[in-house]
């Protein structure tokens, strides 16, 4: 199976430059999308996340702040990418947005997209309005 089973065109489908996709999405604002499962998720949230019955990992992230323990987070968002290549991976938080587009934007600089260009990267490819606050932005350009 390849990351390619996701719908590229559907929504939350970020397609980075090696052509892997990862879906985001918002836990509350879009529910468990009808089709094909992900393999692996990360879930980014200041609580456990629900059971899935996919692999999954969940990194405590505060709404609109950073994750709390950032080589885990590291750690997480490295595994997403390097999985992205042959499985569906999923990445989320409530909103689908902040969260979301801070973790999506690293995995993007993973992928070679310069660590100053990849907010905007994710904003044109996934969400307008992905990475939320200014420290989340920081985070990405400090991320390498």
């Amino acid at each position: 199976m390849t990351s390619e089973t996701w719908d590229a065109a559907g929504p939350g489908v970020l397609r980075l430059p090696s052509g892997r996709l990862i879906r985001g999405r918002g836990l509350v604002a879009h529910p468990t999308p009808e089709g094909p499962q992900p393999a692996f998720a990360i879930y980014l949230l200041g609580k456990e996340p629900p059971r899935v019955e996919w692999e999954s990992i969940w990194i405590r992230w505060p709404d609109f702040r950073l994750p709390k323990d950032t080589a885990a987070a590291r750690l997480a968002f490295t595994a997403a990418w390097r999985r992205a290549e042959y499985e569906r991976v999923e990445v989320a938080c409530a909103g689908g947005r902040g969260r979301t587009g801070t973790a999506l934007a690293s995995i993007a600089v993973l992928d070679g997209v310069p660590a100053e260009e990849a907010v905007d990267y994710v904003r044109a490819n996934y969400h307008r309005r992905a990475v939320e606050t200014p420290w989340q932005r920081r985070f990405v350009r400090q991320f390498n």
